[in-house]
């Protein structure tokens, strides 16, 4: 099989083994267990709250989420354009609709400032959207400490989508601790992975058990299957929780390589024209889950994409904003030019903590080379 260098794949050794084969000789193989609980616990204890949930995936607790706040058909949500899909996908699942806000140039993330705006224009007739789901996006930290004084002004509730920052900070606070309550996702790319799975994270014990209930077929306490509500089987099996308990253990070294891999493309292609790597915003630090490198000219982009590909490189082009994905045409009244630059410019590079030096080296020396090659005759403007 030929050399690959992955985006972001998983990174389990000898720990995860251990935890796997207790889980599998303890007998709990079937979903729930102890490993369940130990996890759940663990995690909320990471994150700085009081509860915990493990879901099936990140996208189940996002609407679980959604219906534990109350959200439901009619209602809007504010979510930023530039995140991947299932941010939006769980509030139609709600019967709700998305209503998309751009970005602010530090994080990429909701801007607080486009989020007032919007809040304003529905507080004067009187129809404020049921939340807010701001995502920091690429394991970066929306701006919290903006975007909670806006809520909190109109009171509007925050659902926070940090399925990608889980180890990230906004104001010395955890990702996933914000607004009435947090998702994580540990799918398989993500900093740590369960191989498929999430959890919600909340200081609202209301919420956590509404959405266990919920995530659990709605099952009622008595001795046979009675239900009242519609339920969802979105619990996390114990096997795979054993696997988080592990990859929780080993989380800060797994950051810690990330932050070293952003920094050493950051020092390889500082002298390259044309591109840059994309660092961090001033209220937080993030995990480094995914590296960014901004390209002056769109064009160029899509070169180095396929040029890395055919050495088998993987990379990926940042998030096409929400607004102009077919599926949600429409819902969103002229451009949001600061999401849709990102997309035009930005590529995401193989960023994995089980990545080598020799393999982030390749990856920068292959860029530099195309790069190099092709220089453009006329400069672009960079954010």
């Amino acid at each position: 099989m030929a050399h690959r260098i992955y985006l972001s794949p998983p990174d389990v050794g000898e720990l995860e083994e251990e935890f796997v084969l207790d889980a599998l000789r303890s007998g709990w193989v079937a979903p729930l267990g102890p490993h369940v609980e130990a996890f759940e616990t663990e995690v909320a204890e990471r994150v700085g709250v009081e509860h915990a949930v493990a879901l099936s995936s990140g996208t189940a607790g996002l609407h679980l989420a959604l219906m534990a706040m109350g959200v439901g058909p009619g209602d809007e949500v504010v979510v930023p354009t530039m995140t991947f899909g299932a941010t939006a996908f769980a509030v139609n699942y709600t019967g709700a609709h998305p209503t998309f806000v751009d970005s602010e140039p530090l994080s990429w993330n909701m801007d607080p400032v486009r989020l007032a705006d919007l809040l304003d224009s529905r507080a004067r007739v009187g129809q404020l959207p049921a939340a807010v789901v701001p995502v920091d996006i690429y394991g970066q930290s929306a701006d919290y400490t903006s975007i909670e004084a806006v809520c909190a002004e109109y009171g509007v509730p925050i659902l926070e989508d940090a399925a990608e920052a889980l180890g990230a900070t906004c104001g010395g606070h955890q990702s996933g601790s914000f607004g009435r309550a947090g998702v994580l996702s540990f799918n398989g790319n993500k900093i740590m992975t369960t191989s498929g799975g999430g959890m919600l994270v909340t200081d609202d014990a209301v919420i956590a058990n509404h959405v266990r209930y919920l995530a659990t077929q709605s099952r009622q306490p008595v001795p046979w299957y009675e239900h009242e509500d519609i339920g969802y089987n979105h619990r996390l099996s114990n096997v795979l929780a054993a696997i988080g308990r592990a990859q929780l253990q080993r989380l800060p070294a797994m950051i810690d390589r990330r932050h070293a891999i952003h920094d050493s493309y950051a020092s390889l292609l500082a002298g390259v024209e044309g591109v840059r790597i994309l660092g961090e915003a001033p209220w937080g630090r993030g995990n480094a889950w995914l590296t960014l490198a901004w390209f002056d000219h769109p064009e160029d982009v899509e070169r180095v994409r396929l040029e890395l590909g055919r050495r088998g490189i993987e990379s990926r082009h940042a998030w096409k904003p929400l607004h102009l994905q077919p599926v949600f045409a429409g819902l969103t009244d002229g451009p949001l030019p600061v999401a849709e630059s990102l997309f035009d410019h930005g590529l995401c590079l193989p960023s994995g903590s089980v990545l080598s030096d020799d393999e982030v080296e390749e990856v920068a020396g292959c860029i530099a080379e195309v790069m190099t090659d092709h220089i453009p005759a006329e400069r672009g403007e960079r954010p």
